[in-house]
């Protein structure tokens, strides 16, 4: 959670500008799950993205196996329990033992006694640290005495026999905890009674990765927009496939890997590299799973957003305590800004790649906007009368300017389309160049719109000073 809290913000910003380029994203995607730890969160956020149309479905592909790998960095830390070196050794630092007191002493020390902005974050992962040290120190004590059970051990033996057993079992696990981490983390404190080959273990690890991601898809599918639960399929089918030629290739290499006895690190090598392999394959082939996603998950029956939600906030009941009428009035206004901006940029892409169902949206959700202005429009004209003088007024009358200026936006979002379609009509296409140029005036016209979203929703000033700058760039673009 400290990690989360710590870093969210600037991973937002940096999965917002993620290229078409799947590469980046995988990298992406992988620095950012090896950070917070957590595959689910980093997908998740990136299906929220998608569904906010910040971030388009093909984009999204490459963070998600990035995040597929990242994850198997845990793994990594917790086979810092194999650390054996001399007493004199520096490696000592790093032994379990010795970090789980250091790290909850940093951690105390941050939450108690520092006092600055970023100290509870900071304490909060020293803390985590520390708990999750101590707690595998405490899981290892309590299954040491399983390594002299033949019982036990009989059990894992048992498993080599039977992969279906141990892939169900992986998969339960992971499951019910919602972390493939977790569950490798397990296995490792397992790991330390001798138990486990490679034999018994390869299944249930190749379970973890299917339970896993079958916990993500429900989160990500969970009220989303069709786009949104396709990230969710797209990690299953990612899964599923990388788990097909995992087992395909142990069929091939069956040799003397089988029967060896894993150690903590083992495990996690084993996992890093189940998952790694897996995504290289994979990752050149990356849009057929979007292809093959769409399939499975058809797109909503409404083609844009329902905005009932904001047309219920504008009441005439409010009126008799005007902040609330003016906050119902700027959440509708809110709304209308970011339909506008996902038009515009929606609409750049429809002039690059013409796309029948993205008009159609762009077309709903200007119809949307458009109630919405006639609503404010309205609202607010009734309003005024009830305001006081002074800051309110000030502010309704900005509202009035506002929203008017994002319904001009939204019908260029409609005139770009209307070029995309008298190009099909024409058979008419553009040139490698104008590709390249529009590419660059749609990365200017995104930051512009950005700044103005961010300007108005979150009153930032900062934004709004930085929107003239770009609009300069623009106009240096056309005019050129």
């Amino acid at each position: 959670d400290g990690l989360k809290k710590g870093s969210s913000d600037a991973f937002k910003r940096a999965m917002e500008k993620v290229t078409n380029n799947p590469l980046v994203g995988f990298l992406l995607g992988l620095g950012v799950t090896a950070v917070i730890q957590s595959s689910t969160a980093t997908i998740v956020l990136t299906s929220g993205l998608v569904g906010a149309g910040v971030m388009s479905l093909h984009q999204s592909i490459g963070v998600i196996l990035g995040a597929n790998v990242g994850t198997t960095v845990t793994g990594q830390i917790i086979r810092l329990l194999d650390v054996n070196a001399a007493e004199t050794s520096l490696l000592n630092l790093f032994k379990p033992s010795t970090l789980a007191p250091l790290a909850a002493i940093v951690g105390i020390v941050f939450l108690m006694a520092v006092k600055s902005r970023r100290s509870d974050t900071v304490g909060s992962i020293a803390m985590g640290f520390g708990i999750l040290f101590t707690g595998l120190l405490s899981m290892t004590a309590a299954v040491s005495p399983l390594s002299e059970s033949a019982a036990f051990a009989n059990m894992f033996y048992q498993l080599s026999d039977q992969p279906v057993l141990g892939f169900l079992l992986g998969t339960g696990v992971a499951f019910l905890l919602q972390s493939s981490s977790a569950t490798i983390g397990i296995l490792q404190a397992i790991s330390t009674t001798g138990a486990l080959t490679f034999s018994s273990v390869y299944a249930i690890i190749i379970g973890v990765n299917i339970g896993d991601c079958v916990t993500t898809a429900i989160v990500c599918s969970i009220g989303s927009k069709a786009d949104a639960k396709r990230t969710g399929v797209i990690h299953i089918l990612f899964n599923i496939a990388g788990s097909v030629l995992i087992i395909l290739a142990l069929l091939v290499l069956h040799g003397p890997l089988w029967d060896r006895v894993l150690t903590s690190g083992g495990i996690a090598n084993v996992h890093t590299i189940f998952r790694l392999v897996s995504a290289v394959v994979l990752l050149p082939v990356c849009g057929q799973f979007e292809r093959l996603s769409r399939r499975l998950v058809k797109d909503d029956v409404r083609l844009g957003e329902n905005v009932d939600h904001e047309l219920s906030l504008l009441d005439e009941k409010f009126f008799t305590s005007p902040a609330i009428a003016l906050s119902g009035a700027a959440e509708a206004i809110t709304t209308m800004a970011r339909l506008a901006r996902t038009g515009v940029m929606s609409a750049m892409d429809v002039l690059n790649e013409y796309d029948r169902h993205a008009i159609d949206v762009i077309n709903e959700n200007e119809d949307h906007i458009d109630k919405l202005a006639d609503h404010v429009d309205n609202y607010l004209i009734r309003l005024s009368p009830h305001m006081p003088s002074g800051h309110g007024s000030d502010l309704l009358n900005y509202y009035i300017q506002c929203f008017g200026e994002f319904e001009r936006i939204g019908d260029h979002a409609v005139n770009l389309t209307e070029n995309a379609q008298e190009f099909i009509e024409r058979s008419a296409s553009l040139s490698p160049v104008a590709h390249q140029e529009l590419g660059v005036l749609r990365q200017a016209l995104s930051e512009i719109l950005g700044y103005t979203y961010s300007a108005f929703a979150a009153t930032d000033r900062d934004a709004a000073r930085r929107i003239e700058p770009g609009e300069e760039v623009v106009d240096d673009l056309v005019a050129t």
